[in-house]
């Protein structure tokens, strides 16, 4: 059930529509981080509101993480990079109380250490936008 007072509840509402979303399934939805570590960062959620892993119902679980395999590769293949970092963290540094999969693209030597993790912005709404499509026709091709 939604939580009418939570973000990525809205998100996956479609209320919200400075979302960039690059994935969406029968049970979850992923859109561009607002403020990523690397241009395709992206946000993997579930649909239906859980705040933390050791809420998301053992039904969920198998769709899940095969969305989040698919993204792993996905993503850095489509922003040509070699790898990915596949993180969650649960109440602690978690900024919105809703179960969500960071899924960023690696390179080595690209200045993430551990977990500082330097966010930086878009250079527009365009280039957001642009990476997101890119996103969305790689998911696309490789669920095909």
């Amino acid at each position: 059930m939604p939580n009418p007072d939570c973000r990525f509840c809205a998100i996956i509402a479609g209320e919200d529509e400075t979302a960039h979303v690059v994935f969406e399934d029968e049970s979850s939805l992923a859109f561009l981080d607002h403020r990523p570590l690397f241009p395709g960062h992206s946000l993997l959620v579930p649909r239906e509101h859980v705040e933390t892993l050791a809420d998301l119902p053992d039904a969920l679980l198998a769709p899940f993480f095969a969305a989040a395999r698919l993204l792993s590769r996905t993503i850095p293949e489509a922003m040509e990079k070699p790898g990915s970092f596949v993180a969650m963290n649960n109440v602690i540094s978690q900024s919105v109380p809703h179960l969500h999969c960071h899924i960023a693209p690696r390179q080595p030597k690209d200045g993430l250490r551990g977990f500082f993790w330097p966010r930086r912005q878009y250079d527009s709404e365009e280039h957001m936008a642009e990476v997101a499509e890119t996103l969305r026709a790689a998911i696309a091709k490789r669920r095909d």
